[in-house]
């Protein structure tokens, strides 16, 4: 199957086209320079450096011609910030490209398409009483988002969208989401404070099996919860410590209102700057001190996601996170594309 993506230099999507083409598959993509230093990209993965939003439809129709399949490994997450109304940002590169880009995958004959979402959209729908999608403008996105997506799915024209959870593994060159948390264990002295609850995670190289699984096997319109492992934040952050070099430092579960007002410290200082995320702090508590689990059964397994080494792969993000710390090594971060 010949296969157009967007993102492909990506940690995730770099992943996604090297085990496409192990598996035969032909991927060319658009991505954002600059390459990561020491990145290593699939040698048979065909890249065009630029940015699709600044594309015409018929220079995208171009990169459609021939093609069966289309993924999107691109946009931003919660991470990012910015002036209020921060949903207009996750709209931007979120929901507004998928909405263009899908329509001129079907208009060129595009057969299947998977779109590389967040099990946030998941938790918004099994857990209504939470109003995850009211509170927090990411989460809103995100399943505005998946719904746009899988409108367009019909008899001819399949679409995945992949509720991707937390994910651990390393590209080189690339900044870790896990560079802040690694920071903030290693400011709390003798012992770690954190809260109850916990979540589903999964490896960089499962993720490369899930988006070729979807490619490959889904039909019509789905979306996949997407989670193997799941550990409470205290399972976690053990593991987190090993690679830190304090494999018996004390972690201590502390109340939700404690973790509340630390909350309310940083949405101080955030509106302080007219900043907004896209997490409602004040409400982010319930969701945080939860067990943000997902079975293997409901999205992992149909896709034919393999086992993995989950230990190893927390290590080598701590072990990089701890690399930029002490200014071993240069990295890029999000981009937004």
């Amino acid at each position: 199957m010949k296969i157009f993506m967007i993102g492909g230099t990506g940690l995730l999507g770099s992943e996604a086209a090297r085990e496409l083409i192990d598996r035969g598959h032909s991927v060319t993509s658009i991505a954002l320079p600059p390459l990561p230093a020491g990145a290593e990209l699939p040698p048979k993965m065909k890249i065009e450096y630029g940015n699709y939003l600044d594309m015409t439809d018929a220079e995208i129709k171009a990169h459609f011609k021939g093609c069966q399949g289309f993924i999107f490994a691109a946009g931003v997450d919660e991470r990012v910030e910015g002036a209020p109304p921060i949903y207009d940002t996750y709209k931007k590169y979120n929901i507004d490209p998928i909405k263009r880009l899908l329509r001129l995958a079907k208009e060129s004959g595009v057969k299947h398409a998977v779109i590389l979402g967040s099990y946030f959209a998941y938790f918004n729908k099994i857990w209504p009483e939470m109003e995850l999608a009211k509170w927090h403008p990411y989460i809103r996105a995100r399943k505005d988002q998946e719904e746009a997506a899988l409108s367009f799915a019909d008899s001819k024209f399949d679409v995945a969208v992949l509720e991707l959870p937390y994910i651990f593994g390393t590209q080189p060159g690339r900044k870790p989401v896990w560079v802040f948390l690694v920071e903030s264990l290693r400011k709390m002295k003798g012992v770690t404070l954190y809260p109850k609850g916990g979540t589903t995670m999964v490896t960089v190289r499962q993720v490369g099996e899930a988006v070729a699984g979807a490619m490959e096997l889904n039909k019509g319109g789905n979306a996949y919860p997407i989670g193997y492992y799941n550990m409470t934040w205290k399972e976690m952050i053990k593991i987190f410590h090993k690679y830190m070099g304090v494999p018996n430092k004390p972690i201590i579960t502390i109340p939700n209102w404690l973790f509340t007002l630390n909350s309310k410290n940083i949405l101080k200082e955030q509106q302080a700057h007219n900043i907004e995320g896209g997490l409602n702090l004040l409400k982010f508590t319930d969701l945080q001190t939860s067990n943000e689990f997902i079975d293997k059964s409901l999205g992992c397994e149909p896709l034919g996601v393999q086992p993995d080494i989950i230990d190893k792969a927390i290590g080598d993000s701590v072990k990089l996170s701890l690399e930029i710390l002490e200014n071993k090594v240069e990295t890029v971060g999000m981009k937004a594309e």
